[in-house]
């Protein structure tokens, strides 16, 4: 039988939160230069964990391998090419808020975002989403106040930048990237 941390799909209140925030209004709008418009966070958050069997058959997908099941992860959101954002499963026998962030991309990208659900709150407050902070090398801070709120309220880590966070994380889990290649066939 599996721990109950382990089977736990309780959604986060926090999470729940985040998914009441509109990432597309004009609030998170930003110009360019050349007067492009485009939008800071390149996330779309669920209220709600993708099911069991949805999240098993993009792990299939993903990795080619349809020996894999995605039981370890628990999606709860995307990007806008179809890259997801999750939470980890890999600590064992700890509570989803505990258990790491990540990301994987519709084309193969992949990458820690947070070490665990409070500091992924810290992570969107300092003006990342998943993809983002998954994927880039620098993160310079742009606080967002909405989400600084939020994570003000629910976060139990200390307020770190986004920076700070995604460099303990790559470092903690400096093998998922290989972890995800030994799935793939």
């Amino acid at each position: 039988m599996k721990d109950t941390a382990e089977t736990d799909r309780s959604f986060p209140v926090a999470l729940a939160e985040v998914a009441t925030v509109d990432f597309y209004d004009d609030h998170y709008l930003t110009v360019d230069e050349d007067g492009d418009e485009d939008h800071r966070f390149d996330f779309e958050p669920n209220p709600y964990f993708e099911s069991a069997e949805w999240t098993t058959e993009l792990f299939r997908s993903w990795t080619g391998n349809k020996e894999v099941d995605g039981d370890a992860y628990l999606v709860f959101g995307q990007d806008g090419a179809g890259g997801r954002a999750m939470i980890w499963r890999a600590r064992p026998g700890r509570p989803l808020a505990d258990q790491p962030v990540v990301f994987l991309g519709s084309e193969g990208e992949r990458g820690i975002v947070a070490g665990n659900l409070s500091d992924f709150l810290w992570v969107l407050a300092d003006g990342y989403g998943p993809r983002e902070a998954a994927l880039a090398d620098g993160l310079p801070s742009a606080p967002d106040e909405p989400l600084t709120r939020i994570a003000d309220r629910h976060a139990a880590t200390p307020r770190r930048t986004a920076q700070e966070i995604v460099t303990g994380a790559r470092a903690e889990f400096a093998t998922f990237s290989e972890d995800l290649d030994a799935l793939c066939r």
